[in-house]
């Protein structure tokens, strides 16, 4: 089993910024990606961004290119996300999660952190 806490979420102006990250705890012995996934009440959960355990490729959704940045500490078992320029359609909850290596979806999940833009 692996445990995710995240942190960092909070209320902040429209072109502010943010970071979250994200601790895994458990069974960390083991290789996996991490990404990160936004949900707002009524919509279905989406994908953010995402960083492999081998050579650290990241990927992002077109809607957060040039403003987010993900990175990770594989010695603290953590992923950050760095929220440059947001906006008031940034606010969700901001979700971790990490994909076990041969798992063919993100099968850990944290608790969720919220996010709120104003504008």
């Amino acid at each position: 089993q692996v445990q995710l806490v995240e942190s960092g979420g909070g209320l902040v102006q429209a072109g502010g910024s943010l970071r979250l990250s994200c601790e895994a705890s458990g069974h960390t012995g083991i290789n996996y990606d991490m990404g990160w996934f936004r949900q707002v009440p009524g919509k279905e959960r989406e994908f953010v961004a995402a960083i492999t355990w081998i050579g650290s490729n990241a990927y992002y959704a077109d809607s957060v290119k040039g403003r987010f940045t993900i990175s990770r500490d594989n010695a603290k078992n953590s992923a950050y996300l760095q929220m440059n320029g947001l906006k008031p359609e940034d606010t969700a909850v901001y979700y971790c999660a990490v994909r076990t290596i041969g798992a063919t979806e993100y099968n850990y999940w944290g608790q969720g952190s919220l996010v709120a833009v104003s504008s």
